[in-house]
Order: structure tokens, then C-alpha cells, then sequence
């Protein structure tokens, strides 16, 4: 039965110097705009499902409201 060649080790080390710089925080309009958002979109939610708004419960003004939460979500993944 033949044999296998023998295989050569590698030396695979990860380098020390090679880590990634440490990223500054976030600037205030960040959180500001996050938390403004996720806050505002809840408030139209709750009031269009007690038809508080001008026009009583409207798919519009849910839309709007998902959207700006989607867009509070959005902002939330550049917050550091």
C-alpha cells in the first residue's frame, strides 16, 4: 500500500498589529433622531387606533407611522 506524503505545517498566526481601529461614538443627533422616530411613530400608531387623528382610523396615517419606526430602526444600526 502506497503512502501519503507527509504535509508541511504552516505557521498561521494572526498578526497583533492588525486589529481594527476602535470606531468614535456616535454624534447626538444620532440617539436623538433614533429615539424621535421610534417615538413618533409609536404616538401615530396609538393615536390612529383610537381615532384621535383628523379623519379618525386611516391606513394612512398607520403607514406613516410603521415608517417612521422602520425608519427609527434604520437609524439604530449607525448608532455606536
Amino acid at each position: 500500500m502506497p503512502q501519503s506524503k507527509s504535509r508541511t505545517k504552516t505557521n498561521r498566526q494572526a498578526s497583533a498589529s492588525a486589529k481594527p481601529a476602535a470606531l468614535p461614538p456616535s454624534q447626538l443627533w444620532v440617539p436623538t433622531l433614533m429615539f424621535a422616530l421610534l417615538g413618533l411613530g409609536v404616538v401615530i400608531i396609538v393615536t390612529n387606533y383610537f381615532g384621535i387623528l383628523p379623519g379618525g382610523a386611516n391606513n394612512a396615517f398607520l403607514l406613516i407611522g410603521i415608517g417612521e419606526v422602520t425608519a427609527g430602526f434604520i437609524v439604530a444600526t449607525m448608532l455606536r
